[in-house]
């Protein structure tokens, strides 16, 4: 392999681990919203619903049913709407990998 094309090929893999963090990183700005509600990353206080450590797959079910106006809501129908699915799915992949 040519000096170009390995200059080429180390290029794109730092690329791509650019765009991996910073993926990781918006997902994270994404989850600190729900701070107020649910306690910096995903751990409540006595009270509110924790959401650190909960099944990602039960998290996802939840999020998707306020989006979709199934599951009743004070404020968490409005905020799930500005989300798409595949976010709110990271969202809980986040908060699923958290410790309690």
């Amino acid at each position: 392999m040519g000096k170009s094309i390995k200059w080429l090929a180390g290029g794109v893999l730092c690329a791509a681990a650019l765009g991996a963090q910073a993926q990781v990183n918006q997902v994270r700005v994404w989850a600190a919203a729900c701070a107020n509600c649910h306690g910096t990353d995903g751990r409540a206080e006595p009270g509110a619903i924790s959401l650190a450590g909960q099944g990602k797959d039960d998290m996802l079910q939840k999020l998707l049913d306020f989006k979709a106006g199934k599951r009743p809501a004070t404020i968490m129908h409005q905020l799930s709407k500005g989300y798409t699915d595949e976010q709110l799915a990271q969202i809980a992949t986040y908060f699923a990998a958290q410790k309690k």
